[in-house]
């Protein structure tokens, strides 16, 4: 059946940008769960490890705005990595009604194993463009999404 008879977006469905958007996020979500699977997090979780990797110890808040989340979801998911024996939390050591987060030995390593994993997914997921216009494709989206400054718009 061709996608005239049904089967398929059809020509201005499959020119439609939300569209297009959509369906390459499922895609690429569904490759990176395969791919964090085995580790025991998902894509969220990863995003809060990586907001914590390579930085001094932050605090719940400062996570949560580089992730663009809130408060309420960020404490979710670090109860979760912190069940995991992933992240650790500590009062702050000049504000006690705050708390510094940041990645256990064992969060360390599981991070920089799903790095690897979902790197490999995304390799997945970009290989029909090739190398140079997947790089174009990062940078692109990078130049939608973030401020010149490397924050998230």
């Amino acid at each position: 059946m061709s996608s005239t008879d049904g089967d398929g977006p059809g020509p201005e469905l499959s020119r439609n940008l939300v569209y297009l958007l959509k369906h390459a996020q499922l895609r690429m979500a569904e490759l990176g769960t395969n791919a964090l699977t085995p580790y025991g997090i998902d894509g969220r979780e990863m995003g809060v490890l990586l907001a914590l990797a390579d930085r001094e110890p932050a605090s719940q808040q400062q996570a949560a705005q580089r992730l663009g989340i809130d408060r309420t979801t960020m404490v979710a998911l670090l109860d979760a990595l912190e069940r995991k024996g992933l992240v650790a939390r500590r009062p702050h050591a000049e504000d006690r009604r705050r708390n510094v987060v940041e990645l256990t030995d064992a969060g360390k390593e599981t991070l920089r194993s799903a790095i690897k994993a979902n790197d490999d997914a995304e390799r997945e997921f970009l290989a029909p463009l090739g190398a140079q216009a997947a790089e174009r494709l990062r940078k692109s989206l990078q130049a939608i999404v973030l401020r010149p400054d490397g924050r998230r718009t």
